[in-house]
């Protein structure tokens, strides 16, 4: 592929898995560098590592606030109420809205979930092997997410198929078969803060020990979240919860069933499970892009960047990055260095890494311990986004140990 061919807009060129050929090419050619988008006045891709890391823990230079973390620029109207995210968020702001929820997911808390999301998981792949066959993708990868999500948020377990749909839709509007406007995505975000505002009510009237107690409860410099601020957190959990970790999931299996000696040698050690999460986290990076905004003129990789230009991180380039990983191209659930960016780096580190490499070892250890004879039974059909690598659907048979 020639530097004149890069396309990282289409999201056509993402049905097939990402565009690694495309983004080695601008590592070696051009990794800073300036994009062409229609109807936009263009981006800078960053691709590789370190100069991704360098944008991400420099907010004061690439905000998250100024004009979102979208690639694409949206109306100021939509910014005002996409800067309630917290991932729109810049210092000091991002702190204080950080804290109201980081105490729910420290490693301690997160370890002491482990029994109740082992049963699930469980039950989970149990209930795959006694089909024998079925949807690893919704039967599987979604479901422990969902269930999990829907426990910590404070649903019934009865409605997390309605978390489910709506997030499809939020992340799917380039997908034909979830959506095909940006219309059909703010529709979806407006149902989900219509859940949203149910669930407060609900909350107001009898608190519990849920995210979604401590967030009505909570105040920020002495005053409660807005409905705005509410409904945003609430639409963030929902997404980030299930969304990222199921296709994680569901991308990591296929990994594995595309290197059966790699798969042979996890069977045959399960010490190298740690490790092995590492590796898928790298390998499928589920999250593609964010973008930042320059504020004030700087560099970055050589090129001269201009106030208010767009500057993208491309995460699956970074975690390819020759000058970091040994044999960034090989798959190899043993890798011992391995500093990837799937959980991005600085302030915008997610908060739910600890709970998401939890999900993915039970998830494994499980199909390790009970389905010896795993294997694709029909076509994988992938997400049609060029911001969220994913799988929507994965057949598989399942043989029980």
């Amino acid at each position: 592929m020639e530097l004149a061919d890069v396309d990282l807009v289409n999201p056509d060129r993402y049905v097939d898995g990402i565009p690694h050929d495309a983004l080695a090419v601008l590592r070696r050619e051009s990794p800073v560098h300036r994009h062409a988008e229609p109807d936009g006045p263009g981006f800078w891709a960053v691709t590789r590592h370190a100069d991704v890391v360098h944008v991400s823990k420099n907010p004061e230079l690439f905000s998250s606030a100024a004009m979102g973390t979208s690639l694409f620029d949206v109306p100021e109207t939509e910014m005002i109420w996409l800067r309630s995210l917290l991932i729109n968020m810049d210092p000091p702001q991002h702190h204080k809205f950080r804290r109201l929820i980081q105490k729910r997911f420290t490693p301690r808390r997160i370890q002491g979930m482990e029994p109740r999301i082992r049963e699930r998981t469980r039950e989970i792949v149990e209930g795959l092997v006694r089909k024998g066959e079925g949807d690893f993708v919704t039967e599987v990868a979604a479901e422990l997410p969902l269930q999990v999500i829907a426990e910590l948020i404070g649903i019934r377990q009865s409605e997390r198929r309605r978390i489910f749909d709506l997030t499809n839709r939020l992340i799917g509007t380039t997908d034909p078969e979830f959506g095909s406007t940006p219309e059909d995505g703010r529709q979806a975000a407006a149902e989900m803060w219509v859940f949203a505002n149910e669930l407060a009510t609900a909350r107001r009237e009898s608190p519990c020990d849920d995210l979604v107690s401590a967030l009505i409860q909570a105040d920020v410099d002495g005053e409660h979240l807005s409905d705005t601020e509410f409904n945003s957190f609430f639409l963030l959990l929902a997404v980030a919860g299930n969304e990222t970790t199921r296709n994680l999931i569901s991308g990591g299996l296929l990994a594995l069933l595309e290197h059966p000696d790699q798969l042979e040698r996890l069977r045959r050690d399960r010490s190298l499970l740690p490790r092995a999460v590492e590796e898928l986290l790298r390998w499928v990076t589920p999250v593609i892009h964010f973008r930042r905004t320059a504020t004030a003129d700087t560099e970055l990789g050589g090129q001269p960047i201009r106030a208010g230009d767009k500057v993208v991180m491309f995460y699956p380039s970074a975690n390819r990055d020759e000058d970091v990983f040994d044999e960034p191209q090989r798959f190899d659930v043993g890798r011992e260095k391995n500093p990837h960016l799937a959980f991005g780096v600085g302030q915008h580190f997610c908060l739910g890494a600890s709970l998401a490499r939890m999900e993915i070892a039970l998830i494994f250890e499980e199909l390790l311990r009970i389905a010896p004879e795993i294997e694709l039974a029909g076509p994988v059909r992938r997400l049609r986004s060029n911001f969220i690598s994913g799988i929507k659907s994965m057949p598989v048979r399942i043989g029980e140990g």
